[in-house]
């Protein structure tokens, strides 16, 4: 019998700041530490919020970062108290999902400890960069910080095969490995029951069309077009509630264009939803998944609308397209708000056809994190074999300060 593992799972973000790679690095470390050993979660602390999780969560200090709100720049150079603890936690190996605070952190433990260390690359980086600095030479050389950190690692994973393309073309040339990601969601066995409790909560019409959006609401997610096609919808006479599901710094920003486009009462703004059970009462309440976002790799929002049978509408191109055929598994639409708009409203005219292609979505969209898990554990063991190989043959690796 393989003994167990001792893994830490690096991230910038963690709940209550809940995005994707959030998601990811949660789930990661659930199903690791239920099913091969003990999973640690290393991330910035956020204040007044207390973890709940069932393996250990440990919070170094942070400070707000004031342009992009809610999440947290991370200091753990400065918090002797978790270098202290992280000292005597005997790690085999350490998986960081950021380049930034927790993958710097991550590699520092890797190399004082001779132990392999696994860096996912999820984020578009430039548009992030882009977003704040206002200016592509400087975002590049942001991307360029990135990529250097990338190189020094032991193991590049990618979520994808267009966010590998994508990293290809930021500059990286080592080995890049996919690992595709999963959802914790299972089919649900109470469809109707869940979509009459949204509808109390809400005050839905029953027979009324619902879209849903989940995700950070800011703009590289192409929310301004989204609101654009719902205001297109609106003035065709199409009748629809649209629920926008999450946070973000644009929220406010929003809130505003649907006042002002006269949609306030077509539009639900839910904030984060923590719920899990509701969340996945929204998805089976929705009839179309609604994602034009051309900056997402990998969303996991898109297979857990899969789970509930909820076909997703994507940009065609997009890394978020990446598994989905137009008409059978999902929607396809360009990149402007009228396509959009009469894509929409063209599948809500054939419901039969939307419904086969939503079966179609579980089946082949929908993957649980337990078979995701199984291939990861698996890599993680060979890594840990390799570098315990090394150490035998070349010695113990030199302490980095």
């Amino acid at each position: 019998m393989e003994r167990p593992m001792i893994i830490g799972q690096f991230n910038d973000s963690y709940p209550p700041v809940m995005d994707g790679v959030a998601n990811v690095t949660k789930n990661y470390a659930y199903w690791l530490h239920k099913k091969y050993g003990q999973c640690y979660v290393v991330t910035p602390a956020f204040p007044g919020y207390r973890d709940q999780d069932p393996f250990p969560v440990i919070r170094y200090s942070s400070l707000p970062l004031v342009f992009r709100p809610p999440y947290r720049l991370g200091c753990p150079q400065i918090d002797r108290k978790v270098q202290r603890r992280l000292r005597e936690i005997p790690f085999d190996l350490v998986h960081t999902h950021s380049p930034f605070s927790s993958g710097q952190l991550a590699l520092k433990i890797a190399r004082q400890r001779g132990i392999p260390l696994v860096a996912t690359f999820h984020s578009k980086f430039f548009d992030d960069f882009k977003a704040v600095v206002k200016a592509d030479n400087l975002a590049w050389l942001g991307v360029k910080r990135v990529i250097k950190f990338f190189s020094q690692v032991d193991a590049v994973w990618t979520v994808s095969k267009g966010t590998a393309e994508t990293l290809r073309e930021y500059g990286y040339r080592g080995k890049v490995e996919i690992v595709y990601n999963g959802t914790e969601f299972e089919p649900p066995a109470d469809p109707e029951d869940r979509r009459a409790e949204i509808n109390h909560r809400l005050g839905i019409d029953p027979a009324e069309p619902v879209f849903l959006f989940v995700g950070q609401h800011i703009w590289q997610k192409n929310v301004r077009m989204l609101i654009q096609a719902l205001h297109l919808l609106r003035c065709w006479g199409v009748t629809y509630r649209m629920i926008f599901a999450g946070t973000g710094y644009a929220e406010a920003e929003m809130k505003k264009m649907v006042q002002e486009l006269g949609l306030a009462d077509r539009v639900i703004f839910m904030g984060s939803v923590y719920d899990r059970e509701l969340l996945k009462s929204l998805y089976v309440r929705a009839d179309l998944f609604l994602f034009p976002s051309v900056y997402d790799n990998a969303p996991i929002v898109i297979r857990e609308a899969a789970a509930a049978q909820c076909p997703a509408v994507v940009v065609a191109g997009s890394n978020s397209a990446e598994g989905i055929i137009d008409d059978v598994n999902g929607f396809l639409t360009r990149n402007d708000p009228e396509s959009l708009a009469r894509r929409i409203q063209a599948i809500m005219g054939e419901p039969q056809r939307l419904s086969v292609v939503g079966e179609e979505a579980q089946r082949t969209l929908y993957r649980h994190w337990l078979q995701i898990i199984d291939e990861v554990a698996a890599r993680y063991r060979e890594l840990i074999q390799e570098f315990q190989k090394k150490t035998t043959v070349f010695g113990p690796f030199p302490v980095v300060k």
